[in-house]
């Protein structure tokens, strides 16, 4: 056995869950080791979009637009039902961000400086190969493949969908590959209609869809979700690639320069926080991020559901204390429930809809109906507001649907690098 170390936590999985519980509970001056298999930068399959609901979290977590090199902010979004009927569904312009793109590999990575910064240990570069209970009940070992330990009261899984803690707790669901299948690539030498956020609601992807996020210097992210449902179990595309040049429409969007610039890279999006466990050990190890399964079921979205998650879990641990695991995987799950949870069920219900043949496209034209709809529909489309916020009253704030973006600006965000 290597080195050992003690922490009141330790957070597995660096990502924006992992980075949010590593800052939350540093500010709230508990000792954290935040580990990560990865050394970062290190590149990740997403979308790469912010939501409204992402920004005000990384801008709660301290960070700079500035300091993220691909940081590009996005106007709105153009959303294509099946037949072709489309919608420009614009967020609130002014002094704010509603919605952005930027690469995970900047993202990410200056979400962990800011941990760094904040107190934790971090430690790159090395995976957990073990967790078990420490033999007097009080807390987690975590071994790690260099044979170091960590000791500490709790642990915070923020290891992904194929949580390597979960599966070393015997939590992990048999056949479990997911909720959403996804794929993208980047495109370099896009057109000026690539500038625009683009959703398109294609036949072959139902129920899922095909994206355009757009990035500075003329590059965008591509891709599409689809969601596994029980008679097509992966849609009618399995993750392959496919090539997006050769759909007229959105070939028209790229531009006729348009040309891949990356590998084609697919991954699984867990959606099902409603009926995931969400601790262990006693509650010694909750779940957060996609190892919570906390992803959107409509729009496979899981950046600010991440960090919702993480932040819920580490106020738990610092509220329950080192001596009280059971009441802080209690209190965890009940704000779960009351809150993600709920949106879950109202999201799924929508995809629902959405799946059905001409669904997108009855959907648009109501949304399309007027432009009060229209501007409705782009800030819950965008998570302004949580998804069911109407039916949780304990959400409600008497700006819930005036709040302005994140980031009050009078110009665009400068860039380092």
């Amino acid at each position: 056995m290597g080195a050992s170390q003690a922490a009141d936590v330790a957070v597995v999985g660096a990502g924006p869950a992992g980075s949010a519980a590593a800052i939350t509970l540093a500010r709230l001056g508990r000792r954290v080791v935040l580990i990560d298999k990865a050394t970062f930068p290190r590149d990740k399959c997403c979308g790469d979009g912010l939501t409204t609901a992402a920004l005000r979290r990384v801008q709660d977590l301290g960070l700079d637009p500035g300091s993220v090199k691909s940081w590009e902010p996005v106007d709105g979004a153009i959303v294509v039902a099946t037949d072709g009927f489309q919608v420009d569904l614009r967020l609130p312009q002014g002094q704010t961000q509603f919605a952005a793109s930027a690469r995970r590999a900047d993202l990410d990575a200056e979400l962990v400086n800011l941990a760094r910064r904040a107190g934790a240990d971090v430690i790159e570069g090395h995976a957990v190969v073990a967790a078990a209970p420490i033999s007097d009940g009080a807390g987690v070992a975590l071994d790690l493949d260099d044979g170091q330990r960590v000791r500490s009261h709790y642990a915070i899984a923020c290891d992904g969908a194929w949580s390597p803690v979960r599966k070393a707790l015997g939590l992990s669901d048999a056949g479990y590959l997911g909720d959403w299948q996804a794929g993208r690539q980047y495109f370099e030498h896009v057109g000026p209609k690539a500038k625009r956020l683009w959703v398109w609601f294609e036949p072959d992807m139902i129920p899922g869809y095909a994206w355009s996020f757009p990035l500075p210097d003329g590059t965008a992210n591509v891709g599409y979700g689809v969601i596994r449902h029980p008679d097509r179990p992966l849609g009618e595309l399995k993750g392959q690639r496919i090539d997006f040049l050769d759909r007229p429409h959105m070939a028209d969007v790229l531009g006729p320069a348009a040309a891949a610039s990356s590998p084609w890279k697919a991954w699984p999006i867990p959606a099902r926080i409603g009926t995931t466990v969400l601790s262990g050990l006693g509650g010694r190890v909750l779940f957060a991020g996609d190892a919570a399964r906390a992803c959107d079921p409509m729009t496979g979205e899981g950046i600010a559901q991440a960090i919702e998650t993480a932040e819920l879990a580490a106020r738990a641990i610092a509220t329950a204390g080192p001596h009280g695991p059971e009441a802080a995987a209690a209190r965890y799950q009940r704000q779960v429930r009351w809150g993600l949870a709920l949106d879950d069920h109202l999201a799924r219900d929508l995809a629902a809809v959405l799946a059905r043949r001409g669904g997108s496209t009855k959907a648009m034209q109501i949304f399309d109906a007027n432009g009060w709809f229209r501007r409705q529909f782009a800030r819950w489309m965008f998570e302004d507001y949580p998804r069911a916020a109407l039916v949780t009253p304990h959400r409600w704030r008497r700006t819930l649907f005036t709040r302005p973006g994140a980031y009050a600006t009078t110009a665009p965000p400068t860039r380092d690098g």
